[in-house]
């Protein structure tokens, strides 16, 4: 893949063969991003988890403390009390049969779908539009939950909740954690809750070392490694 100038012009302050502690990469992140948007900060992890096993799969979620900053528009699939909740909770699309036939004719212009329980039987037949954009509730990304629990799953989403999953095929996991313009301490704190959170999901079958690298990056931006012991130790667990 061929970079533009400005990539590599900026590129050549990271070391590609060398780890750096986590204060030093965001300093550098904020050094090396050359673009005239507030990019997003991704981090990139390699697990040593066989995929192909149904004790090595990786999903849950984390709730960043500074959110993502990005503006997040919530589906909910209720009817009844959990209708009344979720309106009152502040969610931005809220119903059931009305809702499933928009998405049938190709409406997906939300971020995260909620439902309660009794709604699945409806939903799972949007398996196809939702599942393929990663939409689609489920119990493991708390996305599936009683109506009485609807208002903390709608304010933890608005503050920042995340998920987090593995690819069907590698240990590879992606997650959005913040964007550039946010401090330095407010991005530190929210990279180390979600590395909190992926060791805190360290599946029963995952042998030997689990979390393999870190690499932290932001849009169109250079890839920077993490040393990976001395980052896991700052959320208090060692590899």
């Amino acid at each position: 893949m061929e970079h533009g100038k400005k990539y590599t012009e900026v590129a050549k302050q990271v070391d590609g063969k060398k780890t750096y502690k986590l204060d030093e990469a965001i300093a550098l992140l904020k050094k090396t991003s050359y673009v005239k948007f507030d990019p997003t900060i991704e981090l990139h992890f390699r697990l040593g988890i066989d995929p192909r096993h149904a004790d090595q799969q990786v999903r849950s979620t984390a709730v960043l403390p500074h959110g993502t900053g990005k503006q997040v528009r919530i589906l909910v699939f209720t009817q009844g009390e959990g209708e009344i909740l979720a309106r009152q909770a502040g969610a931005d699309f809220v119903g059931s049969d009305d809702l499933i036939k928009q998405i049938e004719g190709g409406w997906t212009d939300f971020d995260i779908a909620v439902a309660t329980p009794e709604q699945m039987g409806k939903v799972g037949k949007l398996g196809k539009i939702l599942g393929r954009r990663g939409l689609m509730p489920n119990p493991k990304s708390g996305t599936i939950c009683q109506p009485s629990e609807l208002p903390r799953v709608i304010q933890e989403t608005r503050r920042g909740k995340v998920e987090f999953r593995n690819e069907p095929k590698a240990g590879l996991i992606h997650v959005g954690v913040g964007k550039l313009s946010f401090s330095e301490q407010q991005i530190r704190e929210n990279v180390l809750n979600l590395i909190e959170g992926i060791v805190r999901n360290k599946p029963s079958g995952a042998k030997g070392i689990y979390i393999r690298s870190i690499t932290l990056t932001s849009t169109m931006g250079p890839g920077i490694h993490l040393e990976v012991n001395p980052t896991l130790a700052e959320v208090g667990n060692t590899n």
